[in-house]
C-alpha cells in the first residue's frame, strides 16, 4: 500500500520476560473507580462507571528497573499523577458477558494517568470535553505488562505512589467501585474491544501535584514497580 508519508511506528509497551512487545490499539480510562478517590473528587456513591480515552501514542513504555523520564507537558501549571492498575485485552469482543469477561485478559501492567489538572477543570467548568487535560503527550506512562498466565486473576493486592519518597497514593485493587471484569462488560457495550487495548483501570485516592525536576515511584501487588521523572 502506497501511502502520502511514512506511517508512525506502532505504539507499543514492552512484556516482562519477553522479547515481543504488546501493540497498543486504543487506550480508554475509567473515570472515579475508588470510592475515596470519587469523594475527593467531589462525587459520592457508585455511580454508573464512565469512560474517557487518550490516543495509543500517548503511551509512554518504561523498561523495567529503569527510571523513565517523561518532559513536562506545556500549558499547565498544575500535573497530576494517578496510579492505575493497567489491563491488557488479547481478546476481540463486544457486548462481552462479565462471567467471561476474564477470558479477554492478557495481562496486567502498572501505569500512570497524568492529568493537567487545570485544564481538565477549566473544561469541566465550560462542560466542555476533557482532552486538553488527559489526552496529551506522553500522558500514559506504562510498565511492562504481565502476563495473566503468570499472575493469575487480580483482584486484590495494594496499590501505591510515591514522590521523591513520600508516599501520595495507597489502596487495594479490593477497593475498585466497578471490579475488571464488570468494566470490561461496560466498555464492550460501548465499543467493540480489540486486541491491543489497555484499560486504565482507575485510581486510590491521594492524586495530587507533581512537579518538574520530582520522581515518581509506584508499584502493584504481584507487579512489582516503575520509576518516572518529570523532567
Amino acid at each position: 500500500m502506497n501511502y502520502a508519508f511514512e506511517p508512525a511506528p506502532l505504539p507499543a509497551v514492552l512484556i516482562r520476560n519477553d522479547d515481543r512487545k504488546f501493540p497498543v490499539h486504543r487506550i480508554y480510562c475509567v473515570g472515579r473507580n475508588y470510592a475515596a478517590h470519587a469523594r475527593e473528587m467531589g462525587a459520592t456513591g457508585r455511580e454508573a462507571p464512565f469512560f474517557f480515552m487518550k490516543p495509543a501514542d500517548a503511551v509512554v513504555a518504561i523498561p523495567p528497573d529503569t527510571t523513565g523520564r517523561i518532559a513536562w507537558p506545556p500549558a499547565t501549571v498544575d500535573l497530576h499523577h494517578e496510579v492505575e492498575l493497567v489491563v491488557a485485552i488479547g481478546k476481540d469482543g463486544a457486548n462481552i458477558d462479565k462471567a467471561r469477561a476474564h477470558e479477554h485478559i492478557w495481562g496486567y501492567a502498572i501505569g500512570l494517568d497524568l492529568t493537567r489538572r487545570d485544564l481538565q477543570q477549566a473544561a469541566k467548568d465550560k462542560r466542555h470535553p476533557w482532552e486538553a487535560g488527559k489526552s496529551f503527550d506522553q500522558s500514559a506512562p506504562v510498565g511492562p505488562i504481565h502476563p495473566v498466565a503468570t499472575t493469575g486473576l487480580l483482584a486484590r493486592g495494594a496499590i501505591w505512589l510515591d514522590v521523591d519518597g513520600q508516599r501520595r497514593q495507597s489502596g487495594d485493587l479490593a477497593d475498585l467501585i466497578w471490579s475488571v471484569e464488570e468494566i470490561i462488560a461496560q466498555l464492550s457495550a460501548l465499543f467493540e474491544l480489540r486486541r491491543g487495548d489497555l484499560i486504565f483501570a482507575g485510581t486510590p485516592e491521594g492524586v495530587g501535584p507533581v512537579n518538574a525536576g520530582q520522581c515518581m515511584d509506584c508499584g502493584i501487588e504481584g507487579l512489582g514497580q516503575m520509576a518516572v521523572c518529570i523532567a
